[in-house]
């Protein structure tokens, strides 16, 4: 009977243990959900700081129990921040020299990535430093003063032909405000660099006034450099052309004598050669003369050799007949 008591006691107190566990793991599953509703997690991109019970806390990486009314959390952008400056006409940097130049910056710059930046970010930047415009409205005249300050100790000059140096000291320059905010300077990039057109000159400005004369006498001069160059370009090729035609006239002359020089000699081979034709031709005919002499005196010689030889036969014949008239 006893057994059968306890049996059944056991089973009389089954549902009241279903009913703890149910409600066990209901409160776990209500404590889960109520945890991951006030658990935030940082990301890469946006870090964030914990202020009020337990003290302040900077999350970066990982996350945190967030409770509503005795907790408050600042989000801290931890992109890179592009903010471009520039400084033009009447707003245009004044130079060493008292010149005006136009300038086009851009600045690189985030929360720098350790506890104290992105703390002091959130502190002197609050939720800014995830609106990039009210950023660059906060560090803009810091940004311009910086390049103000830079350019007055460096010419126009200077400034062109030493870019690096001067975007250096603008970094050295502004690191220190940047760091008050908890920001960290990437790069700076000189993208627009060129001389303040002299319209926007203020004359009743006496850096103006100075850097107006100063760039009336650099223009004179330049331009005086360049007329006395383009004169000498000018005489240059009018020497050279003068040159090019003595040459060309030598050339001529030379071509001209050559041309001279060759018909006389044409023409003294051509008189050689009539020369020594009629000389040919007279002693040829000379020959024929002689031959025609020489002929003509063994025709003589024949017919007075034939004539003798006649008349001595007449003689010897007449003699012949006297001798045969003597014998009779």
């Amino acid at each position: 009977m006893e057994v059968v008591n306890m049996e059944n006691s056991g089973l009389g107190n089954l549902p009241f243990m279903l009913i703890m566990i149910g409600a066990a793991v209901i409160g776990l599953l209500v404590i889960g959900f109520i945890f991951a509703r006030l658990y935030t997690r940082a990301t890469k991109e946006t870090a964030f700081v914990r202020t009020g019970l337990g003290g302040e806390k900077v999350i970066k990486d990982g996350g945190a129990v967030v409770l509503p009314v005795v907790h408050e959390i600042i989000p801290v952008n931890m992109n890179t921040l592009r903010i471009e400056v520039e400084k033009t006409s009447k707003d245009a940097l004044i130079t060493k020299d008292r010149m005006r130049v136009d300038v086009k910056a851009d600045f690189y710059l985030r929360v720098a990535p350790n506890a104290a930046g992105i703390s002091m970010a959130a502190q002197t930047l609050g939720t800014r430093t995830t609106r990039a415009e009210e950023v660059k409205k906060l560090m803009e005249s810091k940004f311009v003063d910086v390049l103000r300050a830079v350019a007055a100790e460096m010419t126009m000059t200077e400034m062109h032909e030493q870019r690096a140096d001067f975007v250096q000291k603008v970094q050295q320059s502004v690191a220190n405000d940047l760091e008050k905010n908890g920001l960290e300077l990437e790069s700076v990039s000189l993208t627009g660099f060129d001389q303040t057109d002299l319209q926007f000159f203020n004359e009743n400005n006496a850096f103006d006034a100075e850097g107006r004369a100063r760039l009336a006498k650099i223009i004179e001069e330049k331009r005086k450099e360049t007329n006395d160059i383009q004169q000498e370009n000018r005489i240059q090729i009018e020497q050279r052309n003068l040159e090019a035609e003595k040459l060309s006239l030598n050339i001529k002359r030379d071509e001209e004598e050559a041309r001279i020089q060759q018909e006389q000699s044409l023409a003294f081979k051509r008189q050689e050669q009539k020369a020594e034709i009629a000389k040919q031709r007279e002693q040829k005919e000379q020959e024929e003369r002689q031959a025609e002499i020489a002929k003509e005196k063994a025709i003589s010689a024949s017919e007075i050799e034939k004539a003798q030889t006649i008349e001595a036969r007449e003689i010897e014949k007449r003699k012949a007949i006297d001798e045969a008239r003597i014998l009779q």
